[in-house]
């Protein structure tokens, strides 16, 4: 129970940050934003990893699974930050929620981990709830929504290269490495913002700042998620931040999803808590020869 708590607190609190990103990006460009918030998370994370005592930076980051979740972290935050200015609230948060059966599908296909078919079934389900919602025909295709696609598929290799590395760097030293990644991504897309930067008004800044916070105490929450409760059990309520993210959407942006939208995400999270609840359960023992 204490488990499922901390999943709810940390995707209750991932839904906020978005909406907060969100509500700047209209009047500063999404480039700035992300910087800023880039530096505001990294700047309490050292501090944090400092008071425990940790350097900054483990020298395990040099690793290829490490950089290789580096460089994935930097495609996820990327064209997420982008998707969460251009796209509604409500469809970036809904395609989202596919990141967990991609990275079934790539510990299947690059881990060598065990998949049956009833797990391959579930996620083609969740799949065409994708599709549903990008409504790839020509007269109803969103293009916007790709950006939502490419972030989606940068955190689940990101997550699936977390899986392999060093068991050595903690949480805070993931942390510093997450959000220095965020300043990468905000640099890069600094040069193609639609205006030039210019200084935040005290309201944006104050948001930003108040995002980095928030996004610090998801993280943290998730960490503890995961580590005081049974993965099987935790995981599935992951799935609560869509219902946040809906609310947010419908109340703060004057979004009104489609049902082709709402029948879509509830495909996505019907096969996903599946999926999670059969990696959770235990496999029988081999036969004796």
């Amino acid at each position: 129970m204490l488990g499922a708590l901390f999943m709810c607190a940390a995707m209750t609190l991932f839904a906020i940050e978005d909406a907060l990103f969100k509500s700047v990006t209209p009047a500063l460009p999404p480039g700035e934003a992300t910087l800023i918030f880039g530096l505001t998370g990294t700047a309490i994370y050292v501090l944090l990893t400092l008071r425990a005592r940790e350097p900054v930076l483990h020298p395990a980051i040099l690793r290829p699974s490490l950089m290789m979740r580096t460089v994935f972290e930097i495609i996820g935050r990327l064209f997420f930050a982008l998707s969460l200015a251009y796209t509604p609230l409500a469809i970036t948060s809904s395609i989202l929620q596919a990141a967990p059966l991609v990275v079934t599908a790539g510990a299947a296909l690059l881990l060598g981990e065990q998949v049956g078919p009833r797990r391959w079934i579930a996620m083609a389900v969740g799949f065409i709830g994708v599709l549903m919602i990008l409504r790839p025909t020509p007269d109803a295709f969103r293009p916007d929504a790709l950006l939502a696609v490419a972030g989606m598929i940068g955190f689940a290799m990101r997550d699936l290269f977390t899986r392999a590395s060093p068991p050595a760097v903690s949480t805070n030293q993931l942390g510093v490495l997450g959000f220095a990644v965020l300043i990468v991504a905000g640099l890069i897309m600094l040069p193609f913002d639609p205006a030039p930067p210019r200084l935040p008004t005290g309201t944006e800044l104050g948001r930003l700042l108040l995002t980095g916070a928030v996004g610090v105490a998801a993280y943290t929450a998730l960490t503890r998620a995961m580590r005081v409760g049974e993965v099987s059990v935790v995981a599935p309520f992951r799935y609560s931040r869509l219902l946040v993210a809906l609310t947010f959407a419908f109340l703060f942006f004057g979004e009104r999803p489609d049902l082709w939208t709402l029948a879509g995400g509830l495909l996505i999270v019907i096969s996903g808590v599946y999926t999670l609840l059969r990696s959770g359960k235990p496999r029988p023992p081999a036969r004796p020869e």
